[in-house]
């Protein structure tokens, strides 16, 4: 008879896995991801314009979008093709290169201190304020012609009013910037006249008068002669340094690579047929060398439609006419919501050659043509910027899908909020920006990305001082503290021989512990399944790590390691998950950023074993001076604080002494640790001056009532102690008999004066005893 396996039945499953679901710009809700090909991620993220260094708006976007991308492919486990682009060739480049050239060069020529170039800054300056300034003025306010110079001072005490230039950037967002450059250009202007009367024509006086000018002159300067200027390595140059740049503050924000990496300039002939294309499909014309994508063709289309993102942005002409640039023509455009495919150059602008003439690619086509060309015809994931939503992305799916002649050529679209500086919009163009050069002087990456997980990746983020130095200080505080200590306890654990008494460890606070790692895991993932919702997900860790504190130091000789390294190793690989790793990743926590550079050392292998002799050393010591007891004791009890408060700080060794008279040996930051040091004696120091202080006041109080006591009592009502000719009479005792009229005094009179005396007396003996004491 044949042996059979029994039926076999799949388990129920008791609980259901979250499901992902991101907020999606497109229908501004969340919905879930789905990608088309599996496991596998088509990524898109816009790249920068490089023409100038990159500030916190980008640390905001680029930090937050590699948390993402992180998330997405280290924890849901997808395999993604991240591609990003570099914007090499934009209006905003070409003036800049070209500007700072025109700049640069008048610097060179300007050699003395004259009343001709006084004049010609002077002349910029006027033009400026009448075409910059004014924007932001009431009519009444703007100056007229020929009266700039003298209408500045009253502009000057006006933009003191909070309220008027409130409502002067209203008007003109950049009334600020614009103000602040014609300031200092007037008072540039005013020093220069000021050394040209007193006879200083040198070059320093000339070059500090164009250095506080700058701005101005770049404008006039680029009216004048900007046509001239027909180097295209101008703008090459310009791109390639601020793209390097770029790259190098990434690497120190740890953001990753993209996969990989496209540039406008080397994509000029795949622009040029995706162009040829689209007029072939319908939705685009050529006038005078430039081609417009026609949004009403294309909007009108049965299969498609114009702004998804934003159709309500659909009529905003400053949002148009900024995305077409400073340098576009629009006048020959069918409709105002029409958008440069290809621009014809005009004289000072870099060209290649195409079907229309020699022009150049406008901004939207750059991204449509690389990621057709690298991802094809369809991408899961677009990001970026919220700023970019329209009409940047909304131009970039109309001419994409009016070439593919599909419906969606982005599935998921993901934009990063707004980020504001202590409640200020930062922008670039604004010049209000804090570069990340400068903001990583004052903080490191990893407080950075800290400060971003702390905020949901798409809404608005206020960056403030209070933030970094409130929750992002006692997070990171926190964690280092918890690996410290989960480190230290394992290191020991492993030191000494395991307790082989036939019992477990493995009880009820175990068992708790075990489950709240458990339930922090579903927690975990069910908020990065919601939209990578990072702050719930952050405390999350958090309240696990208080939650284990709070098991170490109620088990003490009986906690169970394994528990506690389980979690301290979770705990560690989220936060690396995250980005904010360093140091070698198989180590448990974190990591530290060495201070010397040396990360390849594995600090805790090398030193541990020494310092383990030396905590013995000491624990022996310390044992021995408290068991004998003798004169010796103090000292040695003082020598072994001294080892440990002076000696191993240095090191970066923490000794925290243990109720079995163990030392729990714990490696940190010897900086840290000097400052741990330095702020408790601070601390210790500020205590004993407050004791000090409160001593010397009750002293003087003291002082001060025993001085009371220096008259003797028999001397009490006598003159000079009382005014003369307040008593008449008085008895052995010095009390009182008759007053100055030489009446009786009264029974009470006689009863207080008494009682007074009584008082002095004891006041007079403790005086007495004082004094000699102090002797």
């Amino acid at each position: 008879m044949s042996q059979q396996q029994s039926n076999w039945k799949p388990p129920a499953r008791s609980t259901a896995e979250p499901v992902l679901k991101v907020y999606n710009t497109l229908t501004r809700t969340k919905n879930e991801f789905v990608p088309r090909e599996g496991k596998r991620v088509k990524w898109y993220n816009c790249g920068p314009t490089v023409y100038d260094a990159a500030h916190m708006g980008h640390a905001r976007n680029y930090v937050t979008q590699d948390i993402l991308r992180r998330i997405v492919s280290d924890y849901f486990g997808y395999d993604i093709h991240f591609v990003m682009n570099i914007t090499d060739i934009d209006d905003k480049i070409i003036l800049r290169a070209r500007q700072t050239h025109l700049v640069n060069n008048f610097r060179t020529e300007s050699r003395i201190l004259s009343q001709q170039l006084l004049d010609e800054v002077r002349a910029s300056w006027v033009f400026y304020v009448q075409s910059k300034v004014s924007k932001g003025l009431l009519k009444e306010d703007v100056p007229a012609p020929g009266q700039e110079w003298e209408a500045w001072n009253g502009l000057t005490q006006k933009v003191t009013d909070k309220a008027w230039k409130a409502e002067a950037l209203k008007r003109d967002e950049k009334f600020d910037m614009h103000f602040s450059a014609a300031t200092r250009a007037h008072v540039a202007i005013q020093r220069a006249a000021a050394s040209l009367t007193s006879g200083d024509t040198s070059t320093v006086a000339a070059h500090q008068l164009i250095d506080g000018s700058t701005d101005i002159l770049a404008l006039s300067l680029d009216k004048k002669y900007g046509a001239s200027v027909t180097d295209p390595s101008l703008s090459r140059s310009l791109a390639r340094f601020w793209e390097n740049k770029f790259f190098d503050d990434m690497t120190r924000l740890r953001v990753k690579e993209p996969d990989t990496l496209t540039r406008v300039t080397e994509y000029v002939p795949e622009i040029v047929a995706f162009v040829e294309r689209i007029i072939q499909n319908g939705y685009a014309y050529e006038v005078e060398g430039s081609v417009y994508f026609d949004t009403n063709r294309f909007d009108s289309s049965e299969k498609h439609s114009y702004a998804k993102l934003e159709p309500w942005s659909k009529g905003n002409k400053e949002l148009l006419e900024e995305g077409e640039g400073a340098l576009s023509t629009t006048s020959s455009r069918r409709s105002a919501a029409d958008f440069a495919l290809w621009k014809a150059s005009k004289p000072g602008e870099p060209s290649w050659s195409s079907p229309w003439g020699q022009g150049r690619p406008g901004w939207h086509i750059e991204c449509s043509v690389m990621a057709s060309a690298v991802l094809g015809e369809n991408m899961d994931i677009h990001s970026g910027g919220i700023d970019l939503a329209f009409p940047h992305h909304d131009n970039e799916m109309a001419q994409s899908e009016a070439y593919h002649q599909c419906e969606a050529w982005v599935n998921y679209f993901l934009h990063t909020g707004h980020l504001h500086i202590e409640g200020l919009k930062m922008s670039k163009s604004l010049k209000n920006f804090i570069t990340i050069d400068e903001i990583l002087q004052k903080y490191s990456a990893r407080q950075l990305r800290l400060a971003f997980l702390t905020q949901l990746w798409n809404s608005k983020m206020d960056f403030s001082e209070s933030l970094m130095t409130g929750e992002v200080k006692n997070i990171e505080a926190t964690m280092n503290n918890f690996f410290t200590v989960a480190k230290a306890l394992i290191n020991q654990a492993r030191t000494e021989q395991p307790t082989l008494d036939g019992t477990h460890r493995y009880h009820a606070p175990e068992r708790a512990l075990t489950d709240a790692l458990h339930q922090a895991q579903d927690r975990f993932r069910e908020a990065l399944s919601d939209s990578f919702d990072t702050p719930t997900a952050v405390n999350v860790l958090r309240d696990l790590v208080s939650r284990t504190n709070v098991y170490i130091n109620s088990r003490t000789n009986e906690l169970d390691i394994g528990v506690v390294e389980r979690v301290a190793r979770w705990v560690g690989s989220m936060l690396r998950m995250f980005g904010l790793g360093e140091g070698n990743p198989s180590e448990l926590g974190w990591g530290q950023l060495s201070t010397d550079g040396e990360a390849s050392l594995n600090r805790e292998e090398a030193v541990m074993p020494y310092l383990r002799v030396l905590s013995s050393f000491r624990d022996g010591v310390r044992q021995l001076a408290i068991a004998k007891g003798d004169n010796a004791a103090k000292e040695i009890l003082a020598l072994s604080d001294k080892l440990r408060d002076s000696d191993l700080v240095p090191l970066g060794v923490a000794l925290d002494d243990q109720e079995d008279g163990k030392a729990l040996v714990k490696l940190v930051d010897p900086a840290e640790l000097t400052k741990a040091r330095e702020e408790k004696r601070a601390q210790a120091e500020e205590k004993a001056a407050k004791k000090a202080a409160a001593q010397e006041v009750e002293r003087k109080k003291r002082q001060q009532k025993l001085e009371k006591g220096r008259v003797p009592p028999e001397e009490l009502f006598r003159p000079p102690n009382v005014p003369d000719g307040t008593y008449g009479s008085w008895d052995d005792q010095g009390l009182p008999l008759t007053d100055g009229e030489g009446k009786e005094l009264s029974k009470n009179q006689v009863k207080k004066a008494q009682k007074e005396r009584m008082a002095q007396k004891k006041l007079h003996e403790e005086y007495l005893a004082w004094k000699k004491e102090e002797q």
